[in-house]
């Protein structure tokens, strides 16, 4: 599968909890590299420039994850999500001190560190201002207007279709899976079968024709571009 959402370097020691959020994390699309220890985790943060990493507290040898923070933060803002088993404040004061980005609790819920990596890259990715009209072609994508125009002529969707057209022309050469699409366009608690995706996918290629440059991704969903 192609990479989706870049990639998150995990370093962690425990392989059952580092094995689940790989499984995680590579389900919602992110590549993900795994360390067991501070210096593995530098080194592929060197070599790998991830978008995030995902750090436990507790590493053995001699760097500890604060060590690795510290390590990360003299060199710029790569985001780091904290992981520790001891739920103590002077630990959380001093991981945020160090510009730690979020912190969590073992146990956790693995879908919960899930959501707090999208959100902490939503935060630290997403900074320019969206583009007002996306044009590929011969088509042209009005976001303020609200409108798909195909040479110029105005194409009507329905509302859920240009919510659609919106997210893919939003994400230009990614494949993103059904999945992805369904969480993107109808929200992470709508419960559908993923055939509702490409109902859609045929009504906006019936609509905007050879204007809708949107490739089918085999085993995967649709490329928009």
């Amino acid at each position: 599968m192609e990479e989706q959402h870049g990639t998150v370097v995990v370093i962690e020691d425990d392989p059952h909890i580092s094995d689940l959020v790989d499984l995680y994390l590579r389900r919602d699309g992110y590549r993900v590299l795994l360390a067991r220890d501070g210096e593995q985790g530098l080194n592929l943060i060197q070599q790998e420039e991830p978008w995030i990493v995902v750090l436990d507290v507790g590493l053995p040898g001699e760097l500890d994850g604060f060590d690795v923070c510290r390590r990360i933060r003299a060199k710029g803002n790569l985001p780091v999500l904290f992981l520790t088993a001891r739920d103590d404040e002077v630990d959380r004061i001093l991981g945020l001190e160090l510009g730690a980005d979020d912190y969590l609790v073992k146990p956790f819920s693995p879908r919960e560190l899930v959501a707090r990596v999208r959100a902490i890259l939503r935060r630290t990715r997403d900074v320019a201002p969206p583009q007002e009209i996306v044009s590929i072609g011969d088509l042209e994508v009005d976001l303020r207007r609200r409108e798909a125009r195909r040479s110029g002529e105005v194409v009507p969707l329905t509302t859920r279709e240009f919510d659609l057209l919106t997210f893919l022309s939003g994400n230009i050469g990614l494949a993103l899976s059904r999945h992805q699409l369904l969480e993107g366009v109808w929200g992470a608690d709508w419960y559908g079968d993923e055939r509702t995706v490409d109902v859609h996918v045929a009504q906006l290629r019936k609509k905007l024709g050879d204007s809708l440059p949107l490739a089918t991704v085999w085993g995967v969903g649709y490329r928009f571009g």
